[in-house]
């Protein structure tokens, strides 16, 4: 499986010290060089698990600069290089943009209601408020009530 990751997920999880999760469900994530950089800024220590990759389509990447910040857009390059399975991104701007470039993608809380259904969290509700307490990590209340649906946990 192919894993393609832009940085709010990660980073969210790093600082609720839940990284090890992306590894359990995926094994392997694909990060382009801007989301590695992004990611040291704030942490110097990157999981093993991600595995950094150059979007090679520069003007690709450029174009979709018009829409989304670099990091999204490399990542969205990445992900159709690579033919990945999915995208990791949650920003909503990025996802429109992931959706018209026929990218299938999830967000965190899809991250974490698979990681329940595997067993690795116990709760997808308090691993959500964790964070939003630690990670300033808000979602709507429509998004996380259908993630708790989906849980098993409404």
């Amino acid at each position: 499986m192919i894993v393609v990751s832009d940085t709010s997920a990660i980073t969210a999880l790093l600082q609720i010290g839940q990284a090890g999760l992306l590894e359990q469900l995926y094994h392997q994530i694909l990060i382009p060089e801007a989301v590695r950089d992004e990611l040291l800024k704030n942490h110097p220590c990157l999981p093993l698990c991600l595995h950094c990759e150059r979007a090679a389509n520069v003007v690709e990447v450029k174009r979709l600069l018009a829409e989304i910040d670099l990091g999204e857009a490399e990542a969205i390059v990445l992900a159709k290089e690579t033919h990945a399975d999915f995208l990791l991104i949650d920003e909503l701007a990025g996802r429109r943009v992931a959706q018209r470039e026929g990218l299938r993608f999830v967000g965190l809380m899809g991250v974490l209601v698979q990681a329940k259904q595997k067993q690795f969290i116990k709760s997808v509700r308090e691993t959500t408020a964790e964070l939003e307490r630690v990670a300033d990590f808000h979602l709507s209340e429509e998004i996380k009530s259908i993630a708790y649906r989906k849980a098993g946990e409404l």
